[in-house]
């Protein structure tokens, strides 16, 4: 990990603060697999929330689909929704599939966007409503999150 970066649980307790003034007693989370789906798992602890936690998995979704081809297993979707979290907002289209298959399911009242880290590089007009990290990273460097055999949340830039 890059030594000036924050670990990722500060940036998710950062998020959690940031959330939790708007946060209304029926805020449904939905995380994205698999990052957005640990994020939001961490999020929806801290913020006390009593509504189930929802994930998605979004990889029929993709209109990048024939050049990143299908993750080596595909998870099942649950989905309640107000919050939807990803842990890495990059180009926009991961939000942008996990929007289209939240509006084949019902269209929601409201989708507000937490992401664990922005790393700028956006190719849709996708914006996070709530940013851990905000952080310029070159086209050729991505950034990893892993999550340890302890549960212990991290990320680097590769």
């Amino acid at each position: 990990m890059h030594a000036s970066l924050p670990d990722a649980n500060t940036l998710i307790a950062r998020l959690a603060d940031a959330i939790a003034p708007s946060l209304a007693p029926d805020t449904l989370i939905v995380g994205i697999h698999t990052g957005g789906a640990w994020v939001a798992e961490r999020l929806h602890a801290m913020l006390q929330c009593s509504m189930p936690l929802g994930t998605l998995d979004i990889s029929f979704y993709r209109d990048d689909f024939s050049r990143i081809g299908l993750h080596p297993q595909v998870k099942p979707s649950s989905l309640p929704l107000d919050l939807l979290v990803d842990d890495v907002l990059h180009t926009g289209r991961t939000v942008r599939a996990a929007m289209n298959e939240l509006f084949d399911y019902g269209r929601p009242a409201s989708i507000r966007l937490a992401v664990l880290v922005d790393r700028g590089g956006h190719e849709l007009p996708i914006r996070p409503d709530f940013a851990g990290l905000v952080l310029d990273v070159p086209e050729h460097q991505n950034i990893n999150l892993s999550r340890l055999d302890d549960g212990h949340l991290t990320f680097s830039i590769a």
